[in-house]
């Protein structure tokens, strides 16, 4: 059986992981035959927000405690992971990839990785593993895959398209229901709630990047 290991960002849109994407994600890796294990970093995620009002909340939590919560208690530290031990790598989105595992929200073209995401995706990618990033995270692909990396963000007008294309990725427009393959670089991307308006419409996008996803592992 083939194994996908899974990054998350936290639980919830705003400041987390995409929980529909991440539900979307883990069981279309089932239905393809493979196995998921969940990690994420362990640490403070950036601020918390209260998902109903939009207001930030004084209070912290941890970022794989929350992750945990989407997967119930299937989770990992981010700094175990270890790619010789997996088949593919699958990054959903969600803002916490833009705020826990990365500060590109803050930053946009001048962000940085956290050191532990950083160290997981570009082991995958130095081993020349097959990873699909969704929604969100394919504007870390340059940081992690170098200059003229493929990868769509949904549509070109898009404020993130302008950054990652500073960084050196290569956009290509996508509709939901498809994704972007880089052949050179076993890399996927699909714009799920970059242009989702519905469970279905970002389950559309997923289902076909996981299918090949595992092809290709």
């Amino acid at each position: 059986m083939k194994k996908i290991a899974v990054i998350l960002s936290g639980c919830g849109v705003f400041d987390g992981a995409e929980a529909n994407e991440v539900i979307l994600s883990l069981l279309a890796i089932e239905q393809q035959g493979a196995s998921w294990h969940c990690f994420a970093p362990d640490k403070d995620q950036h601020h918390v927000l209260e998902h109903h009002s939009g207001s930030e909340q004084n209070e912290s939590r941890n970022v794989m405690r929350e992750a945990g919560r989407l997967v119930r208690g299937e989770i990992s530290p981010l700094h175990e992971l270890n790619a010789n031990d997996y088949d593919a790598l699958l990054v959903p989105g969600g803002f916490g990839v833009a705020k826990n595992l990365s500060n590109f929200a803050f930053k946009g073209k001048e962000c940085e990785l956290d050191e532990t995401f950083k160290a997981a995706t570009t082991a995958f990618a130095q081993q020349e593993k097959p990873a699909g990033y969704v929604c969100i995270a394919p504007a870390l692909i340059p940081l992690i895959y170098g200059p003229g990396a493929k990868a769509t963000l949904g549509h070109p007008d898009d404020p993130a398209v302008a950054a990652f294309t500073a960084m050196g990725g290569e956009h290509v427009s996508c509709p939901v229901d498809d994704f972007v393959l880089d052949q050179k670089r076993s890399l996927l991307s699909t714009p799920a709630y970059m242009l989702a308006e519905s469970i279905s419409d970002a389950q559309k996008g997923i289902n076909r990047l996981v299918a090949k996803l595992v092809e290709l592992a």
